[in-house]
């Protein structure tokens, strides 16, 4: 958890920042923390950062499209110095808050971690972001869940939306068996999405009051839902031969396929849910790169193993990490990975 200065340091942050620019990973948790965030002071634009594993250089040039006067980054374990080259040249300061293990920052950067104080820690951005502003229970509650963390404000939200969640109180349970976690769902394939609606989404959570609104019949929240039913129609087809390959795995679970649309990360969520005591290990093919995305006890040092033999790039958190590599070099990958277990 971070201290109670910490804490105070990012809402003054907050309160002073008058054209503030939130770029947040694009997940759940990050997007979540963006939102919490922004209707805390009801100002600020959000930048979904789709790339792989750092915050690339590139969108170095929304700094220059709108100007912030103060730059937050949200639950991106990585970011690219010269993405930093190009605040530190424009005097602009980072306030970057994050979970992941632990990175060298340079000055100018403002870096708030929980890992840097003495105990372990678990707590999503989300949990953090709503630590700090003490406002908006529904969406930090989504985001706790949506990364596989139960709050220490569970009870509190059971008491105003106990139909959301039941009488669940495992996070994965919830996430699976929920209305809550349809939400959830619903949100993070939102995000999967064109630029153009990803913003129009944007817009709309921002003002929206409570949880219920997202599944209600509102024409605004119309073309979310229908995002949600395409893509969820791909998801539980690519989720059902995902399961056909698992019940017939032993203790390593490989599945490959090939789409734009990213889901990995989301089938192997449900597959490790499913079969808790396998590694799960989903590949999405797009040409000469493979993005891969694997789940179950100690992955992360799994892979960091693994990537010692094959090229390529990976991280993330003990039981979920990442990986992109060749598409030639699957074999390889998946190989190196049979060995160590």
């Amino acid at each position: 958890m971070l201290s109670d200065k910490q804490i105070e340091e990012i809402r003054e942050w907050l309160e002073k920042a008058q054209n503030p620019l939130f770029f947040f990973d694009n997940d759940v948790d990050g997007l979540v923390s963006f939102l919490l965030l922004q209707r805390f002071i009801g100002r600020g634009k959000g930048v979904a950062i789709k790339s792989f594993p750092e915050l690339h250089k590139n969108y170095s040039r929304k700094i220059d499209e709108l100007k912030p006067d103060v730059i937050f980054i949200l639950d991106k374990p990585l970011v690219d110095p010269e993405f930093f080259d190009a605040a530190r040249m424009k005097n602009i300061p980072v306030v970057w808050i994050d979970h992941h293990p632990l990175q060298e920052f340079p000055e100018g950067v403002y870096y708030y971690n929980p890992l840097q104080g003495k105990e372990l820690s678990n707590e999503p951005v989300s949990y953090l972001c709503y630590k700090t502003v003490k406002k908006d229970l529904w969406l930090a509650m989504i985001g706790c869940i949506s990364d596989w963390f139960v709050p220490d404000f569970i009870e509190e939200f059971r008491k105003k939306y106990s139909d959301l969640i039941n009488n669940k109180k495992d996070a994965a349970e919830i996430l699976y068996e929920t209305d809550l976690g349809k939400i959830a769902l619903i949100l993070i394939f939102a995000l999967k999405n064109t630029t153009i609606n990803v913003v129009k989404m944007l817009r709309v959570l921002e003002k929206t009051k409570d949880p219920y609104e997202i599944l209600s019949e509102n024409k605004k929240y119309e073309f979310i839902l229908k995002r949600y039913e395409h893509l969820n129609k791909k998801f539980s087809e690519l989720f059902e031969k995902a399961d056909e390959i698992a019940k017939k795995s032993g203790k390593l679970v490989f599945f490959q396929y090939a789409s734009e649309t990213k889901i990995s990360s989301e089938l192997a969520n449900k597959l490790v849910y499913k079969w808790p005591s396998k590694i799960i290990a989903v590949a999405n093919v797009q040409g000469e790169r493979a993005n891969i995305s694997l789940r179950g006890f100690r992955v992360r040092m799994l892979v960091e193993k693994a990537l010692e033999s094959v090229e390529g790039r990976g991280g993330g958190h003990e039981m979920a990490s990442a990986a992109t590599i060749k598409t030639d070099d699957i074999k390889k990958f998946v190989s190196e990975i049979e060995k160590q277990l």
